[in-house]
């Protein structure tokens, strides 16, 4: 065996410590998430929030692997992102901003993590006010969310990408909703946020993907996100857009200085992973980034938008595909929903019904071990009932 070979061997599922390295980055994005809801409140500023979400997360990985004998990169996988209402993504204001969030507004908050690479990222959806969510608002978080649950038992050895593709919006549109157009959820791997095995949302003849089978020891970030409009969503504003990526196979020599500086920066500090403009000092930011986009050095994440009035809904979750079965490492409980649909559709139920983990042979004793976030995703056969009023 190539020393090639033996690496990449050890850098998937089949390693107890790079499972470990998910599931603590795991851990630490439910905590931050956590965290994130509970800011979530009328008056306060976006900013504030998104803020404390990634610093929450480079509070804790930096508290992990200090003694490593090598360098263990970790930290933010994924900026904090806030995304109000008719808002789909990516919204992670810069620090000048000052929206804030409304008694009512729907968010979803998107956030990611890593250790040494191994990436965690989980997305929700919470509503700002006390009590139930009903009508509409409710619909559409049951939709993703119920979209999210059969998504976890179709990811899963053997079955194919387009399979989820197909039953997700089917799901979708028993609670007269749509799943957006051109969400992508991709494998994950070391360092790669983007890998190149891709589910998508919506199948239509602009957006192509090759087909893939799912296998085992690969990890998945299943990224479903529905609204109560078209679900076709638009670029409103590219001064909006404040995540960025280093494109790494892309070279050019940037003409103005405040971009080579800015791209220095870039290059030290978010060498692979996304990153937030609010992490650059903010006015050289502003127009280094133009020219460095331009040159397609960097990759934006635009903020999409819906129609005023529609409301989006995002669930995102990491998956990994164990020997045993799927392990969602990823999730936060919803709030208690009286949707204005239920699920009668015999084929969601069937999807619903089926169980995420594989039976073992032979009735060995469990071995005892320390529990940890991922313990309490494992997931087992769904009352279909129960998708339309999650738990509070």
């Amino acid at each position: 065996m190539s020393d090639d070979e033996r690496e990449e061997k050890e850098l998937d599922l089949t390693s107890p410590e790079v499972v470990t390295k998910y599931k603590s980055a795991a851990e630490i994005v439910n905590k931050a998430l956590q965290l994130v809801v509970k800011e979530c409140k009328p008056k306060t500023k976006i900013v504030d929030i998104c803020e404390k979400g990634d610093a929450f997360i480079r509070e804790q990985t930096g508290n992990m692997y200090k003694n490593a004998k090598r360098k263990i990169e970790r930290g933010v996988a994924f900026p904090t992102c806030l995304s109000v209402n008719n808002t789909v993504c990516h919204f992670s204001p810069l620090a000048s901003d000052t929206s804030e969030l409304q008694e009512g507004d729907m968010v979803k908050i998107d956030m990611g993590c890593h250790i040494d690479g191994f990436i965690a990222v989980v997305a929700h959806t919470h509503v700002v006010q006390e009590g139930p969510v009903n009508d509409r608002k409710a619909d559409v978080i049951a939709a993703a969310n119920t979209a999210a649950e059969v998504a976890l038992r179709l990811v899963r050895p053997g079955k194919k990408n387009k399979d989820v593709t197909d039953a997700i919006q089917k799901v979708a549109a028993a609670y007269d909703c749509k799943i957006v157009e051109g969400v992508l959820s991709h494998q994950l791997k070391q360092f790669v946020i983007d890998g190149n095995k891709v589910i998508l949302s919506v199948s239509n003849p602009d957006t192509r993907v090759d087909d893939a089978e799912f296998e085992e020891n690969e990890v998945y970030a299943v990224d479903i996100v529905a609204s109560t409009g078209e679900g076709k969503p638009k670029l409103l504003d590219e001064k909006q857009t404040t995540i960025y990526k280093r494109a790494v196979d892309k070279n050019y020599h940037l003409k103005m200085k405040t971009s080579r500086f800015i791209f220095s920066e870039i290059n030290q500090k978010f060498p692979i992973l996304p990153f937030t403009a609010r992490a650059l000092e903010e006015k050289r930011a502003r127009l280094g980034l133009v020219e460095c986009v331009n040159h397609d050095l960097l990759q934006p994440y635009p903020v999409l938008h819906e129609k005023p009035g529609d409301y989006v809904a995002h669930i995102k979750f990491t998956v990994l595909l164990m020997p045993n079965g799927s392990d969602r490492i990823t999730l936060h409980p919803l709030q208690k929903l009286q949707p204005t649909k239920t699920i009668d559709d015999p084929e969601i139920k069937g999807w619903l019904a089926l169980g995420t983990k594989t039976k073992k042979k032979g009735g060995g004793k469990k071995k005892k071990g320390k529990k940890n976030e991922g313990d309490k995703a494992d997931a087992e056969p769904m009352d279909a009932s129960k998708t339309d009023a999650a738990a509070s």
